[in-house]
């Protein structure tokens, strides 16, 4: 219902100029490296880029991508010269309630990875981070951002990533304030990947990364672009009281079939247990979310033979989740061969999820591993405005520099909606602007 306006229904011949409009405005600028990267670095002042001095790779201020608000640069005594350059540096958000990012020149159908990093660093010199807000990706829930899971420490860095099927050339970050402090954000990156890369993730289920380890590490390092063109984040996991580490210089290839691509550098590195007849383990336990607060997951594990074994000798093992077998046939990994096993659905709700890596009783030899993935269920088949119509929304907001409420998708959550739009909601095709409200 419009209150004090003018209400001004969407007629075709009213329309047709904003859409040329929406077609100016909304295109006019590419904003991906030669990769298709975006590397954003948000909150920066003061420089329009620099060059990463571990990856190479090219970020810019987060400007184009936002126009809500405000920048700071995290307090002198949380500096760290040794952290990456774009967490010295975010943008809060203290007003509305939902303030989003838009990357844009995208390729509608492909597979990307997106990665939000949060690093609170005492910016606002109140010494209290905020307890938790939502990010989404478009119009689909990603996660909470709870700062406390990364421990209670003002220094502590929160990163998170999933891996999406975009629908449109177009796509909004989004943090949603909840009432448990103001959000704000330090990094957003984004990847293109392969579509033959994580078979699990379709136009309708997104994954979101829970961990992803790489055993034995060579000096506890991250491995990352460039030994990962696709920028992945591997952290280094280790264990001398209970693993024994290996590793190799040659290079470990076999077949792939491309649905991984783990770098070389993660699979010449693995562990086996300390002794013989030992076995490996780890775990995880569930994350509940809001909208999900028993999600299941799924696995992706590394394998490849890091050693030449005598004739008489072998390594063959079985994978169990939770006591039960994860995958129904033993594990022989061949030297310098790589072996990726996954599982395509998620696995039974627990509460805790154990791993155990065992011998076969004819194998001579320990189990062994290089390294794993393991990712959250994310639904993405929640539909935003009709596209016309949201370019052109979007394109009025551009014009008359509308801030306020006008974030995000136009009528999508229907809790969300721009402030005097109103729209129609079918159940077969997505939502439309029905009337937008002017102040007469």
């Amino acid at each position: 219902m419009c209150n004090n306006c003018a209400s001004r229904t969407m007629a075709p011949r009213w329309w047709l100029p904003i859409l040329c409009l929406a077609g100016s405005v909304l295109h006019g600028r590419a904003q991906l490296d030669s990769r298709g990267f975006i590397n954003i670095d948000c909150g920066l002042q003061g420089e329009e880029s620099y060059v990463d001095d571990e990856t190479k790779l090219v970020y810019a201020s987060d400007a184009g991508f936002t126009d809500t608000g405000t920048p700071y640069n995290i307090s002198a005594e949380n500096f760290r010269p040794w952290r990456s350059r774009n967490v010295r540096s975010l943008r809060s958000f203290p007003d509305g309630a939902r303030n989003c990012y838009t990357l844009r020149s995208l390729v509608s159908g492909l597979k990307y990875l997106f990665r939000a990093t949060f690093l609170y660093g005492n910016y606002d010199g109140l010494n209290k981070p905020p307890a938790s807000f939502d990010l989404y990706i478009g119009v689909n829930f990603w996660t909470v951002v709870n700062m406390s899971w990364w421990g209670s420490d003002q220094d502590n860095k929160a990163e998170v990533e999933a891996i999406i099927v975009v629908p449109y050339d177009l796509v909004q970050v989004c943090l949603v304030n909840t009432g448990g402090g103001t959000p704000f954000i330090s990094g957003l990156e984004l990847r293109p990947l392969k579509m033959s890369l994580y078979p699990q993730a379709t136009a309708e289920l997104g994954l979101f990364m829970r961990s992803r380890r790489n055993f034995a590490a060579i000096n506890e390092t991250i491995i990352r672009f460039p030994d990962d063109p696709y920028d992945r984040l591997w952290y280094p996991r280790s264990d001398a009281t209970m693993w024994t580490e290996r590793s190799t210089t040659e290079r470990v290839d076999g077949f792939d079939s491309g649905s991984f691509e783990a770098p070389v550098a993660v699979l010449q590195t693995a562990i086996t247990p300390l002794n013989a007849s030992g076995s490996i383990n780890f775990g995880w336990d569930t994350e509940p979310q809001p909208n999900n607060p028993s999600p299941g997951y799924l696995a992706v594990f590394y394998f490849a033979e890091l050693q030449v074994l005598d004739g008489n000798a072998s390594r063959q093992f079985y994978i169990n989740l939770n006591d039960e077998l994860w995958h129904n046939r033993a594990v022989k990994p061949e030297y310098l061969s790589r072996i990726n096993l996954y599982n395509e659905f998620p696995s039974p709700r627990q509460n805790h999820y154990d791993i155990s890596i065992k011998a076969t009783a004819n194998s001579t030899l320990p189990p062994i591993i290089n390294a794993y993935e393991v990712f959250s269920v994310i639904t993405t088949t929640n539909v935003g405005t009709e596209s016309h119509y949201a370019s052109a929304a979007m394109a009025i907001k551009a014009k008359y520099k509308v801030h306020k409420n006008w974030m995000g998708d136009p009528c999508f959550p229907k809790t969300m909606t721009w402030d005097s739009l109103n729209c129609s909601y079918a159940t077969a095709s997505p939502p439309r602007i029905t009337s937008i409200c002017r102040s007469r």
